[in-house]
């Protein structure tokens, strides 16, 4: 529902995020642009989303509405998110847990067909990214 109106004003919607605590819910969009993201960029979005959002009415809870660029932890949520982060060194939650565990950091080997190959300290793990509950990129400083 978001989509387009950010895109017709020119800018990629990499994702949204919607964190539940009571009167104090937000929710949160992230937008980017090869330009790169400005206050008033983030403000302009925000009068198009806010103006949907109060005639869709999707969210029944009160809500903060905050909108954003991804910034350099950026938060991951499509399998194209992944693939731009080939070699790039990603931390993950899973829903349901592999094995004994739920979240993962690791360097992205590959993503194709549903999945995401991570080297953890010189082994390899497959992850289903439909089982990925966040992912962010981890910001290198080299």
């Amino acid at each position: 529902m978001l989509t387009a109106p950010v895109e017709a004003l020119g800018f990629e919607m990499v994702g949204v995020e919607f964190l539940r605590a009571g009167k104090h819910s937000t929710l949160r969009v992230f937008i980017d642009h090869p330009d790169g993201i400005s206050v008033e960029h983030c403000a302009e979005v925000s009068r198009q989303t806010s103006a949907v959002l109060d005639v869709e009415d999707p969210i029944s809870v009160e809500y903060n509405l905050e909108v954003s660029s991804p910034g350099m932890d950026r938060p991951l949520f499509k399998e194209a998110h992944y693939l731009e982060c080939l070699g790039e060194v990603v931390s993950l939650k899973l829903r349901i847990p592999m094995g004994d565990r739920r979240n993962f950091k690791g360097k992205v080997l590959a993503c194709e067909t549903g999945n995401l190959t991570l080297e953890i300290d010189n082994q390899t793990h497959v992850l289903v990214i439909a089982n990925i509950e966040k992912g962010n990129l981890v910001p290198s400083f080299d």
